[in-house]
């Protein structure tokens, strides 16, 4: 009785958690691997940043700078009496307290370009988080097929090894009959020695690309993850599917993508740094204002009374307003230098920015194309698949009958096998160039 118990015990958090394990679709996995993305993590804390940039730069335009500062000390020896102004020699304590601030009323549009900078820079960052999340969706997407592709693949070599034992076995009866010759039995047993090793093959793949998607979607790798086996819930098959190559598609693809966005974020942001070293040749015009006191006395000579300390704070206060004009004539040439550095950095940016629009718009075009070639791959395979099932089936009958060869018979077995597959494969690439065209026309991967 203690044994079955304990034996329960061992079994039943296994079977509870076999029961547990949930069946993700495409986008479950998607939706999974964007919120426990470390790169999308990186990415955010960058944002975060950004958002600090963005915040510093409004209160550097628009507030002062304001700093406070006290002091105490005990001076010996020689110093100037502060009530005479004449040298004394008695030790002495001094106490001080000033407050000061100063904002820049010109400085070459400097704190002005720098709100647009980080401004630009926050966008920048969000549109980043984008493309992150895009690049994730697709590649989870192509593991996803992968997965896919090999299970659907995985049956279809089960199905394959499954009659290929049963030929085996009826070989073997017939040569007890005479009706087939050794060779024949040996030829249907290499037969089904190549689908067990096929199939074989096809699970190690499998595994490999579980392991690929569990990658990409940070999945805890001990865990185990089960994916939905539907393929024709994905889309429905439209063998007439062609693009039409508009202008106008091409010209949304580039208002959409986030490589454009990006590009011309970071060639406007190079122009207005570009704009500032210019400025910094002109004078800056700043605007100090403080307010002081102070407090002394000395502990150690004799006869002496000090003033009180209110009274002192009260009467020692001085205040001063300060107007600073700095004219730049000469910094050994580095303002200059910077305005070359900023002048080809916004060359750089606008090459860049003219090369992402060609890339993009290549890409586009590539995707369009793609799809077509994809969408006519799939038809024919899709005939190609149905004909070689129709004649393994024919050559499957006449085998028992014994009106071909048992290697007339593995040929057709190899050519319908060869063409389920490359039927699968083409499914799985429409149904990602499809996806791809989709994103190009403004329809993020999640929300497809």
């Amino acid at each position: 009785m203690k044994r079955i118990i304990l034996i329960i015990t061992i079994l039943l958090p296994l079977f509870v958690k076999a029961q547990d394990t949930v069946v993700m679709g495409l986008k479950d996995c998607m939706r999974y691997a964007v919120e426990h993305s470390t790169k999308v993590t990186i990415q955010d804390a960058y944002n975060r940043d950004a958002q600090i940039d963005r915040r510093d730069a409004i209160l550097a335009t628009f507030t002062p700078q304001v700093s406070g500062n006290t002091n105490a000390y005990y001076n010996f020896g020689r110093s100037i009496d502060p009530e005479s102004n004449t040298y004394s020699t008695v030790t002495s304590f001094h106490n001080g307290y000033s407050l000061s601030a100063g904002i820049d009323l010109f400085n070459g549009f400097q704190a002005v370009n720098n709100m647009k900078i980080t401004k630009t820079a926050q966008l920048m960052g969000k549109t980043k988080s984008q493309q992150i999340e895009d690049q994730i969706c697709l590649a989870t997407m192509e593991a996803y097929c992968n997965v896919l592709y090999y299970t659907e693949l995985e049956k279809a070599l089960v199905s394959q090894v499954e009659t290929a034992d049963k030929t085996v076995q009826l070989t073997a009866r017939q040569e007890k009959l005479g009706q087939k010759s050794h060779a024949d039995v040996v030829q249907v047993q290499s037969d089904l020695a190549e689908r067990q090793y096929q199939l074989t093959l096809c699970k190690n793949r499998l595994n490999d690309a579980l392991l690929t998607l569990k990658d990409v979607m940070f999945w805890p790798i001990d865990e185990p993850l089960k994916i939905e086996d539907k393929l024709d819930d994905w889309y429905e098959l439209d063998i007439q599917y062609k693009m039409e190559y508009s202008q106008d598609f091409i010209e949304k693809a580039k208002s959409f993508v986030p490589e454009i966005a990006l590009a011309e974020g970071t060639m406007l942001n190079a122009k207005r740094s570009l704009k500032t070293a210019r400025w910094q040749l002109a004078p800056t015009l700043s605007l100090y204002g403080g307010w002081s006191t102070n407090y002394f006395t000395y502990p150690g000579k004799e006869g002496y009374t000090a003033t009180a300390f209110s009274e002192q704070f009260k009467n020692n206060r001085g205040e001063y307003v300060q107007l600073s004009l700095n004219i730049p004539i000469f910094n050994r040439l580095s303002r200059h230098s910077n305005i070359s550095k900023k002048r080809n950095a916004y060359d750089r940016a606008v090459a860049d920015y003219e090369q992402a629009m060609q890339t993009v718009e290549i890409e586009v075009r590539k995707a369009m194309a793609d799809c077509d070639d994809s969408a006519d791959a799939l038809r024919q395979a899709s005939t190609r698949a149905t004909l070689q099932k129709e004649a393994f089936s024919l050559n499957a009958k006449r085998f028992e009958q014994g009106l071909i060869s048992s290697i007339e018979y593995q040929t057709a077995s190899n050519n319908y096998l060869n063409a389920v597959a490359e039927e699968m494969n083409a499914r799985m690439q429409h149904f990602i160039k499809k996806s791809v065209v989709k994103y190009y026309g403004g329809t993020h991967y999640l929300e497809q």
